[in-house]
């Protein structure tokens, strides 16, 4: 894999501070962001390089290893593990067959990517491999119920089961479909990010569910049964009579599946908005002046 220098895939300097690098990938991420680009792969390709860019940069630590180790950041805990371990070489070995030389040393990050550290105690360094990141764009009723689909990720087809109840922005991580290991070091993970779109009646927090449902004033005042629509299909509810504007009814476990947890879901919240009759006739009128003088 080419290195990727990460300041110049921002078009920022190496000094650049945090509200520069904010700036810069907003502006880049605005322009190649793929809802301005569709069907467009040199954007989605720059869109990805961005967001990986400012993972990185933006993260003040990870900046550090960045600018110190540049493609190999990833790996500086396990180089500066080794580097202490042969330091403590160094100082025990009685001659100089007994530990790593200067030399040695200097083939680590050889040795990282497939090469051999050199020296008698020479040996191959395992290292787990890069971790994917990848984004699903799923409807709301897409995460209603639990389902398989099917992900092409680095040209290799993988079968996921998408629990019910996620959430927008969620991560979860599969194990050990990223990177190939190194040296006989472990594989990568996958992570995938979910995009939910919500293009339904109901608004969704958490395991809730919010809709607006309009009455008639009749209703409203006199009470009786309607029909109101659920994630899931209709139900029937009573209406109380003298029901006020902006009343909130909750239905219970009729909101949106929790996550992981087969058969619990939250509650359906209801607003009543009454309504006020339009083109009254004019007996309607002379009646609505009876009632009125009734009050």
């Amino acid at each position: 894999m080419a290195f990727i220098d990460y300041y110049k895939i921002l078009g920022i300097s190496k000094n650049a501070t945090e509200s520069d690098i904010k700036k810069a990938y907003r502006k880049l991420a605005r322009k190649y962001h793929p809802d301005l680009n569709p069907n467009d792969k040199v954007a989605e390709k720059k869109f990805k390089e961005i967001n990986e860019a400012n993972e990185v940069l933006s993260h003040p630590e990870n900046r550090k290893k960045y600018d110190e180790y540049g493609e190999h950041w990833k790996h500086s805990e396990e180089y500066e593990k080794a580097k202490q371990q042969q330091k403590q070489y160094q100082s025990s070995s009685q001659g100089p067959q007994g530990g790593y030389s200067e030399e040695d040393f200097s083939d680590f990050f050889g040795s990282m990517f497939g090469g051999r550290a050199s020296g008698s105690r020479g040996r191959e360094v395992k290292f787990k491999g890069q971790d994917f990141n990848a984004q699903l764009k799923l409807n709301l009723k897409d995460v209603y119920t639990s389902h398989k689909q099917t992900l092409t990720v680095n040209s290799k087809n993988i079968r996921i089961t998408i629990p019910a109840g996620v959430e927008n922005g969620q991560i979860i991580k599969i194990k050990g479909h990223g990177g190939k290991g190194v040296n006989g070091g472990p594989n990568g993970d996958l992570y995938i990010e979910f995009s939910i779109t919500n293009d339904s009646k109901f608004k969704r927090d958490g395991d809730n569910l919010y809709a607006t449902v309009d009455l008639d004033l009749y209703k409203a005042l006199l009470g009786g049964e309607i029909m109101v629509d659920t994630f899931d299909g209709k139900v029937k509810l009573t209406v109380k009579p003298e029901t006020q504007n902006g009343t909130k009814v909750k239905l219970k476990g009729k909101g949106f599946p929790k996550y992981k947890k087969d058969g619990q879901f939250g509650d359906l919240f209801i607003t009543y908005t009454i309504k006020t009759p339009t083109n009254l006739s004019a007996k309607e009128k002379e009646l609505f002046v009876e009632l009125s003088k009734l009050r």
